[in-house]
């Protein structure tokens, strides 16, 4: 493997984690094989003891599959990654092999609606309590964590109304109280914010968000100390089978490659385009977390490397005029995904996060007229002409309802 101490992320993201086999291939080898054969009885039960470290099963490890988690780890600055199935997989993992009956976990209030799900519903099934603040007021942290917890749940920026969180003083409050930090860091991406830098200890992501970008797989992964994913993440995956497919994981692994070009001209003209829905007489309010007027637009500078790819924005004349919108898009797919190399326009209140009911999601400002906007790569003129079209059509439904 190429000596890789001191290289740029952009570099990592192309050479991290390879392995040649004896071929000596370019591209990195698909290991397309469930299990591998032993030379002797003697060699597999020493490999099943624990006595010989190599592949055994793939539902355990894979070549290729561990090239993915070695670059993983690598762009994130993280001692060890286990990869999965899916973001939710990721997610799930990294919270039920820490807990346990009688454990209690403090979450963000604003999470994707299958977090909130199992926050809500699936962990106190299993006796282990969940409480709820609002992510970006700290002494509602220091409220929950003045009593022991076991972790602690966010996302940041929030999905879909882009609030920022304190990573750093969330985590010196969980740590306090006994808690570990779990960050969903997928709208942010490894490269755009470091929740293990600001003292988080576990980041999941969904892969198939930005790591892929393109829309042709599913994937997630869970990052943190080599310790904590060993002993603990590790057993629960061999023994629950939430693996990812080596196919999938070459997917990624190419998708990686351009990881930094996609999101560095993404977000530039996702940030063009918050300041032209600002603009519009059409929008009530743009959430952007670099624009001057974001709540947490100090923290967003502080604690990320750029605004994202992400734009959410409430239009005037609530649902009718999203959807008015939305169906006059020509350019911009109608799609509950993000992250892809084409732009997407999603209506959360009935999508996304349409099950955690309309009391929930007026609790977090997601109202009948907020559409989230996934920027690809698309000229920015073109998706700029696309989003007037729209705009056009959504001022028209609203003229109309009034």
């Amino acid at each position: 493997m190429t000596e890789l101490s001191g290289l740029q992320p952009a570099t990592l993201l192309v050479h991290g984690g390879i392995e040649r086999s004896q071929h000596a291939e370019t591209s990195e080898a698909l290991f397309l094989t469930s299990g591998f054969v032993y030379e002797s009885a003697e060699e597999a039960a020493a490999t099943f003891d624990g006595s010989l470290t190599r592949y055994q099963y793939s539902r355990f490890g894979n070549p290729t599959v561990a090239m993915l988690e070695q670059r993983l780890a690598l762009i994130e600055g993280a001692e060890a990654c286990r990869v999965t199935a899916s973001g939710m997989a990721a997610v799930h993992a990294a919270l039920l092999c820490h807990l346990k009956a009688g454990d209690r976990v403090v979450a963000s209030r604003a999470l994707f609606g299958s977090c909130h799900w199992i926050v809500s519903t699936l962990l106190p099934r299993f006796g282990i309590a969940s409480e709820f603040v609002d992510g970006t007021d700290l002494e509602q942290w220091r409220a929950a964590l003045a009593r022991p917890a076991a972790l602690v749940l966010l996302e940041s920026p929030s999905n879909p109304m882009l609030e920022i969180l304190d990573l750093a003083a969330i985590a010196a409050l969980a740590r306090a109280a006994g808690a570990i930090t779990v960050v969903d860091n997928v709208f942010a991406t490894p490269l755009g914010q470091k929740p293990l830098a600001l003292g988080a200890d576990v980041v999941v992501y969904s892969c198939t968000k930005h790591i892929d970008g393109q829309g042709r797989t599913l994937g997630g992964a869970v990052l943190g100390r080599k310790d904590w994913i060993t002993d603990t993440l590790q057993p629960f995956l061999r023994n629950t089978g939430p693996a990812l497919s080596p196919f999938n994981a070459w997917l990624l692994l190419k998708g990686l490659e351009t990881l930094q070009l996609r999101l560095d001209a993404a977000s530039r003209s996702a940030a063009a385009l918050a300041d032209l829905l600002a603009g519009r007489a059409e929008v009530e309010r743009v959430w952007y977390p670099f624009r001057p007027d974001h709540p947490q637009v100090a923290l967003a500078r502080a604690q990320m490397r750029d605004g994202g790819t992400l734009v959410s924005f409430a239009l005037r004349g609530g649902r009718p005029a999203a959807f008015a919108f939305m169906n006059a898009l020509r350019l911009t797919a109608i799609s509950n995904n993000l992250g892809d190399a084409k732009s997407m326009v999603t209506h959360p209140a009935t999508t996304t996060h349409m099950r955690i009911g309309a009391e929930e999601r007026a609790r977090l400002g997601i109202g009948d007229g907020v559409v989230r906007l996934s920027v690809g790569l698309e000229d920015v003129a073109d998706l700029a002409a696309d989003l007037e079209r729209g705009l056009t059509a959504a001022g028209q439904a609203a003229a109309g309802a009034l």
